[in-house]
């Protein structure tokens, strides 16, 4: 019985929690501490803490972080699957909707229409990084004083690396790890 209970609430989870990890957040404490009290208020922070720590989705390292404090490794599995069936149903139907309707007038009109504001969404995402690295939180300025030339660099350095020699980014990341680690921690 346990584990219909994970696979259906973390089913639900999956479902509904559109707009990404911190939009599902409400939904995992909902199901997680009010409706099942599985956890505590303070074991959910901790799941949040630890979900952010590790690689992937918010949604699925809860589920699997629950699913094993629950019911152990079947749980894990259980609550896990239950979390990303959801997007695996709906991807294969628009996939599946993509491949049959792909000819027609309207799908091209929409996905040509798409394809500028997705790239806007990238971009505008990506500018915010750039002024968070280039002038911190205060965020951007005209004075040159508050400008992290460290980041400047750091961030010219690897663009023209990637453009030009087109190497393996996980090695500009850890160059870029190790160079900042040492500047920051000389400057």
């Amino acid at each position: 019985m346990i584990y219909l209970q994970l696979f259906w609430s973390f089913f639900q989870i999956g479902l509904f929690s559109f707009g990404g990890g911190f939009a599902a957040m409400p939904l995992i404490q909902s199901q997680v501490v009010d409706i099942h009290g599985w956890l505590t208020l303070t074991e959910f922070t901790d799941l949040i803490t630890i979900s952010e720590m590790t690689p992937g989705p918010i949604a699925i390292n809860s589920a699997t972080f629950v699913g094993t404090q629950i019911a152990g490794l079947g749980g894990a599995l259980v609550s896990t699957f239950g979390c990303i069936l959801p997007s695996c149903i709906i991807v294969s139907l628009l996939a599946w909707l993509y491949e049959k309707y792909k000819e027609l007038v309207v799908i091209k009109g929409v996905l040509a229409g798409l394809r500028p504001t997705v790239i806007a969404l990238i971009f505008s995402a990506g500018l915010s990084i750039l002024v968070l690295s280039f002038w911190g939180a205060d965020g951007f300025s005209w004075d040159i004083s508050s400008i992290d030339y460290i980041a400047v660099f750091m961030f010219a350095a690897g663009l023209i690396l990637l453009r030009r020699f087109k190497p393996n980014p996980l090695f500009i990341m850890l160059g870029s790890g190790v160079f900042g680690g040492v500047c920051y921690l000389l400057c």
